[in-house]
């Protein structure tokens, strides 16, 4: 009998997982670069409705980590089983994900101009890819995400250009203090930042590139009220190398009264975090599209 019950139980949960509606993914997209002189790849994920509706919907561009690729938030991170079921249960609205291949380019212009992913991203980017998908083109309904690099890319987008987004939900962001980047271009890592930013000059001082992507210190220098037009949302584990950061943001958007909410979950900097938490960045500006 308890065989046969529980049976029962897995034929019903196999029953309704199949009977939950799952958006479409496409992979291996691009678009034609003028700025950088190369295709940019993309993935997209289109909520269940998209084929069999006309309307327009909201997009959320979706931001991988170093070393990793347009396909990463699907093949590792699930996002699409985690907006399908969302999608279902009504936490978050039918909305479009966006997820660019960004090559390790930090999502910035590099500093000797040979590739401004930056520039392209907003003047070719979101373009073609607001003109070939049903997207509503208002900034309340567009929202960058991203982790790890892709984190710093979101931020650094909606902090510079606060009038193209509704909401920003970073995790486990990339920030560095002005100190911890001295010691990578000093030593640590110093491969991952040099090529970017520039070295540090002849008395040791950071590159003047840095100074002006470094996101702490952007703000720092900004007046709070650029900001109120965009909802932001921190999230990074207690256990992950880039605490320091994260907590150094918080702390300088409390003091200048930014409005954010700020998460620390149990968790480190792994793709096992990302998939179980993404689903509250998903909620995050779900929750902005849908308004108040």
């Amino acid at each position: 009998m308890k065989q046969l019950l529980s049976l029962a139980i897995i034929l019903i949960a196999l029953t309704t997982a199949a009977q939950t509606p799952k958006g479409k993914i496409i992979e291996g997209q691009s678009i034609s670069s003028k700025l950088t002189g190369y295709n940019v790849n993309y993935s997209v994920y289109l909520p269940p409705c998209y084929d069999t509706s006309e309307r327009s919907y909201p997009v959320l561009y979706l931001l991988h980590g170093y070393s990793d690729n347009e396909t990463a938030w699907v093949q590792f991170g699930e996002v699409n089983r985690t907006a399908d079921k969302a999608i279902e249960e009504g936490v978050i609205p039918p909305m479009i994900i966006v997820m660019p291949d960004a090559k390790v380019t930090w999502y910035v212009n590099k500093f000797d101009g040979t590739d401004p992913f930056e520039d392209m991203f907003f003047e070719e980017f979101i373009p073609q890819i607001e003109k070939q998908y049903r997207i509503r083109s208002q900034k309340e309904f567009r929202a960058v995400s991203g982790l790890s690099m892709g984190g710093h890319g979101s931020l650094v987008y909606a902090i510079k250009h606060p009038n193209m987004f509704g909401a920003c939900a970073a995790f486990s962001a990339a920030v560095y203090t002005n100190e911890e980047m001295k010691n990578y271009l000093t030593s640590g890592n110093k491969q991952w930042f040099a090529p970017i930013y520039g070295e540090l000059d002849e008395n040791g001082n950071l590159p003047q590139h840095w100074m002006n992507y470094n996101i702490l210190n952007i703000i720092e220098k900004s007046e709070p009220k650029i900001f109120n037009g965009v909802k932001f949302y921190i999230d990074c584990g207690d256990d992950d190398f880039l605490y320091k950061g994260n907590a150094a943001l918080h702390v300088l958007m409390r003091d200048k009264n930014i409005e954010h909410q700020y998460r620390i979950r149990e968790g480190a900097h792994n793709w096992t975090y990302w998939r179980t938490n993404i689903i509250h960045g998903l909620q995050f500006v779900g929750d902005v599209f849908h308004r108040q």
